[in-house]
């Protein structure tokens, strides 16, 4: 049986900071806090499975692809009061923050465009010692072996607009979390983790970053669903452009066709390798944003971005945002003197394994880890969107970066040149004198203490210089 201290620190291991003051209107303050009360009597009285998927296990942040279904009936709360003694802390001309909305009579619902699952890691463990493994688990900071597992929480996403006052008509993207009914604490924790989250960066006084997607409101069900209604910039995310162009160089290969301008094979792969360096700098502009708030994403990858446009003659309109922030977690150094939260535990948990213990290395470690996220990002664009649909895919290459070659970028691409179906994504990464190698070596260094930060990534020579 647990002593008062005991269940006292058990009860505290599941606290999440509420939003920042003056962020949002009361109306989402108390879905916030009856969130985080059902979160806790849960907890208390043991009436429902433990939270038990951390979210530091989202190190491939793949997202399932999306399976349309039957669109599904629901019922809307009572309409909440809006709250305005927030609207003098935000600029009047912002349609973010100072416009919240948190009325579902605010919103029309349109169709479902589709559902997908979080993947997680299921164990994370040191390389066994072998002959042919360079990194032991004795070794600080360096690299874990991960198995990835299907999360249980599947998110819809509905089109939708605002249907009164001065935004009626902005189109918006609805995200819904299943209630506890359907998936149990775990929804309601992640639906509250990421309203905390875009509340505190919205909330900023130097302006809201472009690449990130932007929180316009949100409300509960009767049933119990959280919905929350984001700015619609685009349905596509970068694995759907990998995806589309993938398949499109393998149905130009399968019928044998040439282009009928020599030129034209030379000028796809500039569009290709504009729109690939335009798409990953801008993630890293909305990563770097975060980090300089005190803020870590943990569920990186390429379903994480999402993009308004994937044609690529159109790259110069290109605007990436970054999306599903239900596991970021508070890097301030306020929190980490408070100890873990439910987000934070396992990352602290390893951050401890690699050699990091006090607030400011831990802060260091989970940068890194969000950086460590962002390289397996960059090696998925290098190679997926110029290979043929099939040849290579986000498991692969981390399996092939990992596990075959322990993280020497040089020696995958030794290997790489043998295989002429990869041949186009080494010459992309060959740019510049190999720039593109260099990046991605320094961000998927072994050493957390070596990787760069985001803001650093966003401005190297491989994204900024003219390497075409």
């Amino acid at each position: 049986m647990l002593t008062p201290k005991k269940q006292r620190k058990k009860r505290e291991s599941y606290r999440f900071a509420p939003p920042f003051p003056g962020s949002l209107p009361l109306s989402l303050y108390r879905l916030f806090f009856q969130l985080k009360r059902r979160v806790f009597n849960k907890v208390k009285t043991q009436q429902a499975m433990i939270f038990t998927t951390p979210h530091c296990f989202f190190s491939c942040s793949t997202s399932l692809p999306f399976s349309l279904s039957k669109k599904p009936s629901f019922f809307l709360s009572k309409k909440p009061r809006l709250s305005t003694w927030v609207s003098s802390r935000i600029r009047s001309s912002s349609l973010c923050t100072a416009s919240l909305i948190t009325s579902p009579d605010s919103f029309e619902v349109g169709r479902l465009i589709g559902s997908y699952g979080f993947m997680n890691v299921t164990s994370y463990s040191g390389f066994q010692s072998g002959a042919d493994l360079e990194f032991s688990s004795g070794d600080l900071g360096q690299l874990r072996v991960q198995d990835v597992g299907e999360g249980s929480v599947k998110i819809r996403l509905y089109e939708g607009r605002i249907a009164q006052g001065p935004f009626k008509g902005t189109p918006v993207i609805f995200k819904v979390y299943p209630g506890q009914r359907a998936a149990g604490i775990e929804a309601d924790m992640m639906a509250a983790n990421e309203l905390n989250a875009h509340a505190f960066l919205q909330s900023s006084s130097e302006g809201i970053s472009k690449n990130l997607l932007l929180l316009l409101g949100g409300f509960e069900t009767k049933t119990g669903e959280q919905w929350l209604a984001f700015r619609d910039n685009g349905k596509y995310s970068a694995a759907d452009f990998a995806k589309a162009t993938s398949e499109k160089i393998s149905r130009a290969r399968s019928l044998q066709e040439k282009p009928w301008n020599p030129f034209e094979q030379a000028q796809a792969f500039k569009r290709r390798t504009y729109f690939v360096i335009r798409l990953f700098q801008g993630a890293m502009n909305g990563l770097a944003y975060m980090h300089n708030h005190e803020r870590l994403h943990q569920s990186l990858g390429p379903a994480s971005v999402i993009l308004n446009t994937i044609v690529e003659r159109d790259a110069v309109y290109l605007v990436p945002k970054l999306r599903d922030l239900a596991f970021s977690v508070d890097i301030s150094f306020s929190s980490l003197e408070e100890g873990p939260s439910t987000f934070s535990e396992d990352l602290w948990r390893r951050a401890s394994s690699a050699g990091a213990f006090t607030p400011m290395e831990r802060r260091s470690f989970g940068i890194a880890d969000d950086i460590y996220e962002a390289g397996l990002l960059f090696a998925y664009l290098a190679f997926v969107p110029f290979c043929e649909a099939g040849i290579m895919d986000g498991f692969a290459l981390q399996r092939l970066l990992e596990s075959t070659f322990k993280l020497d970028v040089m020696a995958t691409r030794e290997y790489c040149l043998a295989d002429d179906r990869l041949l186009e994504a080494v010459k992309f990464l060959d740019l510049g004198d190999a720039a593109g190698w260099e990046l991605l070596q320094a961000m998927l260094n072994p050493d957390f203490r070596k990787r760069p930060i985001a803001e650093a990534v966003a401005n190297h020579r491989f994204l900024t210089a003219n390497v075409l």
